[in-house]
């Protein structure tokens, strides 16, 4: 369990962003949690680190000057979604993702899909009509096509699928981290 040195609430790692002191007292995000040092839980949303800034939270949680670099959030949005990113690359290599229109209806068809993502620049209609296939799975759109293709090796990735088991737990995951700094579109997750 980990508490969040702004807003109080307890919960598991998985819902937090750990911040560790640099050597020179600058407050460093720890997104892989193996950074040396005492470690600072934040909530993983733009809010609570705002709120952490605010009320100098980092200060008295390490017990030191901290100091916050301009553009924190900026920063750990960026490492977050680079995480999350990183897993879906790596669910594309061992063939737990499907990429492309056709092929994630036809997977959404067969049942197989556990996690649906649409490029939040994507045109609506193909992202309704899949959508409207993907009732009872979980939809992620939280990434624009240039961050999925970049992700993926291909050009222009609007509609992704991930249907392995696992795969999908681990993107959910790191998903839902980022899901707190980004606001989500198209009344999507």
């Amino acid at each position: 369990m980990r508490r969040c040195i702004a807003t109080g609430q307890t919960g598991s790692p998985e819902g937090f962003v750990r911040f560790v002191l640099s050597p020179d007292a600058v407050v460093t995000p720890d997104f892989s949690g193996k950074l040396p040092g005492r470690g600072a839980w934040v909530s993983a949303s733009a809010d609570a680190l705002g709120a952490a800034v605010k009320q100098r939270a980092f200060a008295r949680s390490f017990k030191d000057e901290a100091k916050v670099p301009d553009g924190l959030g900026a920063q750990v949005e960026a490492g977050l979604a680079k995480a999350a990113l990183s897993t879906l690359g790596l669910g594309r290599r061992r063939g737990d993702v499907v990429i492309g229109f056709e092929k994630v209806r036809a997977a959404l068809k067969d049942g197989k899909v556990a996690v649906l993502i649409s490029a939040r620049d994507g045109a609506a209609d193909g992202v309704r009509k899949l959508q409207a296939l993907a009732r009872d799975v979980t939809q992620i759109a939280l990434f624009d096509a240039d961050e999925l293709s970049a992700a993926l090796g291909r050009d222009h990735v609007v509609h992704a699928a991930v249907v392995g088991g696992a795969a999908a737990q681990r993107f959910l995951r790191a998903a839902a981290r980022l899901e707190g700094f980004r606001a989500p579109s198209g009344g999507a997750h």
